[in-house]
């Protein structure tokens, strides 16, 4: 059975006025993820990766071309109408966190469930003990962020990002901040998502991350460059399992 298309870009050039200047930052660029997929997007700096990024959050529009998100075109949507549509269909994951200093993880991810209506107090608090512990961290419920490691307020964004059940999580350079033992326990906690089904876009410039990725987009000048499938996926796992111990300074 052919999977749903979650996402649909058809052609997006995005363009920037700079003085006097255009700059190209996309030029037409065309692709579909179907549910279920866990892709990297590669690029260096000034491969319009940013840029690409922005589009797929729904942070930006296109200057030309069309972005289908779950099927509904995004590009002529009013800046609220693509807040909601954001916060609906998309969980997103920042390399710094993005979290709320004085509140405890609860708090953290019950967030983005605020600004939907369907959910009772009640409700909010179910949901975001559900997607804590998904992460593994149902005893830090009531942890602030000033007492928790790096690696475990990742944690907290990523339920953060769970919550609301989105079409797709998108994680920008989620790993990026973290010590190695750290970011392969979050690419282990990506895996187990991808493996429950979710659809996953990690934006990165860390080529090591597409060998644990089902698909690898490579943009370089506004353009993609190669779009491959991955047909050995490595376990996160078993290289975390292999990592030498920390030795004591």
């Amino acid at each position: 059975m052919e999977k749903k298309v979650v996402i649909k870009l058809d052609n997006v050039r995005r363009e920037f006025k700079v003085g006097d200047e255009t700059v190209k930052a996309l030029r037409g660029v065309s692709f579909e993820i179907h549910e279920g997929e866990f892709v990297t997007i590669m690029g260096t700096s000034g491969s319009g990766k940013s840029t690409l990024l922005n589009q797929l959050g729904c942070l930006d529009t296109p200057t030309s071309g069309e972005y289908y998100l779950d099927g509904v075109s995004v590009r002529t949507m009013s800046k609220s109408q693509r807040a909601r549509l954001r916060n609906r269909k998309i969980g997103f994951v920042f390399q710094n966190y993005n979290l709320l200093a004085k509140t405890t993880s609860v708090e953290n991810v019950e967030l983005p469930l605020m600004y939907n209506s369907e959910y009772s107090a009640s409700q909010r608090r179910e949901a975001a003990i559900k997607a804590l512990e998904e992460v593994g961290l149902g005893d830090r419920l009531y942890h602030k962020s000033n007492q928790m490691s790096g690696g475990q307020m990742q944690r907290v964004a990523i339920a953060r990002a769970l919550v609301n059940n989105p079409a797709v999580i998108l994680a920008d350079e989620a790993t990026g901040n973290l010590d190695t033992r750290t970011s392969f326990e979050m690419l282990v906690l990506f895996q187990k998502l991808h493996a429950q089904g979710r659809t996953i876009i990690f934006v990165t410039h860390n080529p090591d991350i597409a060998r644990y990725s089902s698909r690898n987009i490579m943009l370089r000048d506004g353009k993609i460059r190669e779009d491959v499938l991955n047909n050995n996926i490595q376990s996160a796992a078993e290289a975390l399992a292999n990592l030498p111990l920390p030795q004591d300074d």
